[in-house]
């Protein structure tokens, strides 16, 4: 017998906007590759006949628009098109950004001006896209910050998010970071933990050279009654946690556990709760901000 069908996926329409150097050509990339039609740099004029074209064709069920800066002050009729459009389609407003640093840092490999900041620096550039944003960036419906995605990681954001039904639930990618209050605090992390109240294996001679991924560090950290109490706090509070954004429709979360120098007690915790919670079906990636700086 022949296999039936799958139904078509859901019509859907998504206005995709951002700052410039957040990576909205990637994110246009994987809506493209997950069978959206997407159209780039479509004049804030022709939204409005776009939809119109949409209403009528059948077979592009799913459409992607892409409007940026390069409008510079037709942006400003945005909000109101997108709130019509909503009123006539199922739409998504997805806005892109990442923070000022990553952004003057992207601009600064490529060696390319900022679009809205010709004759100014790249800073003045972006602060003023940010206020020209600012009323778009209030309408949407996700807002996906790149600063700590690679380009992979946010491809598999996009397609974690959009490639279901939205009667299905939806992944949430979960950064289990560890770092050192020496050299500060993660300003991406959404919830941190401070382990320096665990014994330090810095001062043990023969493991201060070690890392946290180390058996022989986990195992000294593992001695102390107040590590296994700890474990099984911070997980039983994840975990109930977890179910509370996803329904909420987080896309991500950073969980951050801090030690002195980030080399030891903070490594460990990451690794034990990363684990912890793959095995409890939900994806996690593990970041060691600092653990192969030289111990001080």
């Amino acid at each position: 017998m022949p296999r039936p069908k799958s139904p078509p996926p859901a019509r859907q329409l998504v206005l995709l906007t951002g700052l410039s150097g957040s990576g909205k050509g990637s994110v246009l990339k994987t809506f493209e590759d997950l069978g959206f039609y997407c159209v780039d740099n479509l004049p804030v004029g022709l939204i409005s006949q776009f939809s119109e074209l949409y209403a009528e064709n059948e077979e592009a069920q799913r459409a992607v628009l892409l409007v940026d800066a390069r409008e510079g002050k037709q942006l400003r009729r945005l909000p109101a098109i997108y709130r019509r459009l909503r009123r006539e389609h199922p739409a998504t407003l997805v806005f892109v950004e990442a923070s000022e640093e990553a952004l003057l840092r992207r601009f600064s490999e490529t060696r390319r001006p900022h679009p809205t900041g010709r004759g100014v620096s790249v800073r003045e550039g972006i602060r003023r896209e940010q206020q020209l944003m600012a009323p778009i960036r209030k309408l949407a419906d996700t807002v996906i910050d790149t600063t700590k995605f690679n380009v992979h990681e946010l491809r598999r954001l996009i397609t974690h998010r959009f490639e279901h039904t939205a009667a299905e639930a939806r992944p949430l990618l979960t950064s289990v970071m560890s770092f050192g209050f020496r050299h500060g605090v993660p300003s991406d992390a959404d919830l941190v933990f401070d382990v320096r109240f665990l014994p330090n294996p810095h001062f043990v001679r023969h493991l201060r050279p070690r890392t946290g991924r180390d058996p022989r560090v986990q195992r000294y950290i593992r001695s102390f009654k107040q590590t296994g109490e700890f474990l099984r706090r911070v997980q039983g509070l994840l975990l109930y946690l977890l179910p509370h954004y996803i329904r909420e429709g987080k896309s991500y979360l950073t969980v951050a556990f801090g030690c002195t120098g980030g080399r030891h007690r903070s490594v460990m915790m990451a690794e034990v709760i990363a684990r912890a919670l793959k095995k409890h079906g939900y994806e996690a990636r593990i970041v060691h901000r600092d653990a192969e700086r030289a111990p001080v």
